[in-house]
């Protein structure tokens, strides 16, 4: 399969998961698009990503989307998780931007959701997995990437689990188990 995406956490960590399975990334199959995520929900730029890369490859294509999700913000930033402050950010700066407007939230509670999406030119199998956590006042821990910095699990951040840990509880693994339950089912 061809994993449609060009985020290098991504690649590392679903390439981890599907370990039994060839999953090939966008470079190594010398793909350099990058498909406009414009849905409106996770779902549809999931979709949207498997397809544009099966009609370039005719070979099955599997895409994410995912993001950070605070519950007393409406499930605010969600879909926009990396493009709520636009282009070229850092996501130590989304981070920061994130941190600041849930300084005054009540709760701090949100959740990381992840749709994987598989195509492949008939079928359309869907995967989704969620955690819940809450925000951190403060990035802490040095691995992961995107969000990972500040989003608390079970009182660590996702940055201070080891790739081994994170993999095991992260939304992309619950994603990757449900997709492979409909895939192999």
């Amino acid at each position: 399969m061809i994993f449609a995406s060009n985020n290098q956490g991504k690649i590392k960590e679903i390439k981890s998961i599907l370990k039994d399975y060839e999953i090939i990334s966008l470079k190594e199959a010398n793909i350099s698009i990058e498909v406009e995520e414009d849905g409106q929900t996770f779902y549809e730029n999931a979709l949207k990503k498997a397809k544009a890369i099966y009609n370039i490859t005719k070979q099955p294509a599997l895409a994410d989307d995912s993001g950070l999700c605070i519950k007393e913000l409406k499930d605010w930033p969600g879909v926009n998780t990396h493009r709520f402050l636009g282009p070229n950010k850092t996501d130590r700066e989304r981070n920061l931007a994130i941190i600041e407007k849930s300084k005054k939230l009540h709760s701090k509670e949100a959740e990381v959701v992840c749709i994987l999406v598989y195509y492949d030119g008939k079928k359309v199998i869907t995967g989704e997995g969620k955690i819940t956590g809450n925000i951190t006042l403060s990035p802490k821990g040095e691995n992961g990437f995107g969000f990972d910095e500040i989003f608390e699990y079970n009182n660590k951040t996702l940055a201070e689990l080891s790739s081994e840990e994170k993999n095991n509880i992260s939304a992309r693994k619950k994603a990757a188990l449900d997709l492979l339950n409909k895939l192999n089912g």
